[in-house]
């Protein structure tokens, strides 16, 4: 008679992780998030008045799992315009503080900031795969964001025929 190791790994014990108790806390989270949304807005569209500017667009282009905003630019009217220096308070959470942090932006930096919160809000994963490229438009006059979403992919149809 002879011994027989086995070769399969012993199972792995259950978790012990309350994956509905995480996901409650990230949609905590999320929601506390989106409520900080409307006053950052709000913040962003004062300052573009304040500065001259009437729109901005903000370019983005994402694949392969990476993705980036490719041009951020201020008009005033029909004229392109520079953004001032200026700086507005812009409410975040951080990942290890439960507590609301003000951070002092610049107009730009806000922008960019709400065109990546916004893309992850209504498509998260923009830049996976085929990835996705498009435009927003923050309208400072009629105080709306319009976002223009251009999602890629790839398809194969198959034919098949007995002959």
């Amino acid at each position: 008679m002879s011994k027989i190791e086995p070769t399969l790994a012993a199972p792995m014990a259950p978790s012990r992780i309350d994956f509905a108790a995480v996901l409650a806390r990230q949609s905590e989270r999320d929601a506390r998030i989106a409520a900080l949304r409307p006053a950052n807005k709000e913040r962003l569209f004062d300052g573009l008045m304040a500065a001259g500017i009437t729109h901005v667009t903000v370019s983005f282009d994402g694949y392969g799992d990476s993705g980036q905003v490719e041009s951020i630019a201020a008009y005033a009217g029909d004229a392109e315009v520079a953004f001032p220096r200026t700086q507005i308070a812009y409410a975040a959470l951080t990942w290890d503080d439960p507590e609301v942090e003000m951070r002092a932006l610049s107009l730009e930096d806000v922008v960019e900031q709400l065109a990546y919160d916004f893309l992850s809000d209504t498509h998260c994963g923009w830049e996976n795969n085929d990835g996705a490229y498009g435009e927003f438009c923050f309208d400072a006059s009629a105080r709306t964001i319009h976002l223009e979403f251009n999602e890629r992919f790839t398809s194969s149809e198959l034919y098949t025929h007995d002959l």
